[in-house]
């Protein structure tokens, strides 16, 4: 065999190479992502989860009407999305709701640009309307539910400092 049939063949079977290849790395990886190893959180697991962790932070978390975990920290009442981490184990959400009213038609302008420009500046953090109030939210992927547990801290300053954010740029 010549040089140039040898070139010819290794053109010809790199297609079906790399096909293999990536065939056998979405095998590999897809458990990860899938969530199927183990039986989905119920909505009382996830509940109990996030009550005991935030009772040990020294929190006073309450299930609200919602099913969320609500809890109090400096005056503000934050939660976190129970039913969103059910019907997507890997998923976490964690926010503030209603850090400010949109009293008019007016106003919402300016809280569309405050919003904007504290989504710009913010990591993970989502500041967005809700009806007539702004909320502010983390929304993340983790690999297990209880994988919360090491980002929590930090989401709750991402929350905050996207809040100071926004507001200061309300105040302008």
């Amino acid at each position: 065999m010549n040089a140039i049939t040898s070139v010819r063949n290794a053109r010809s079977l790199a297609p079906a190479a790399v096909a293999v290849a990536l065939l056998g790395l979405s095998l590999a990886v897809r458990p990860a992502f899938a969530g199927d190893e183990s039986p989905a959180p119920t909505k009382e697991s996830l509940q109990a989860m996030y009550s005991e962790f935030l009772k040990a932070e020294g929190f006073n978390p309450e299930v609200d009407k919602d099913g969320d975990v609500a809890f109090k920290r400096e005056g503000r009442v934050y939660f976190i999305d129970v039913g969103g981490a059910q019907k997507d184990p890997q998923y976490f959400r964690m926010a503030l709701p209603n850090i400010w009213p949109i009293e008019s038609e007016q106003e919402r302008a300016k809280v569309l640009a405050a919003v904007d420009y504290a989504n710009m500046r913010a990591k993970v953090c989502k500041t967005h309307t809700v009806g007539n109030n702004v909320w502010v939210a983390v929304e993340v992927f983790v690999a297990k539910p209880s994988d919360f547990k090491a980002i929590f801290g930090r989401s709750l300053n991402a929350i905050d400092g996207s809040t100071a954010v926004f507001v200061k740029k309300m105040r302008e």
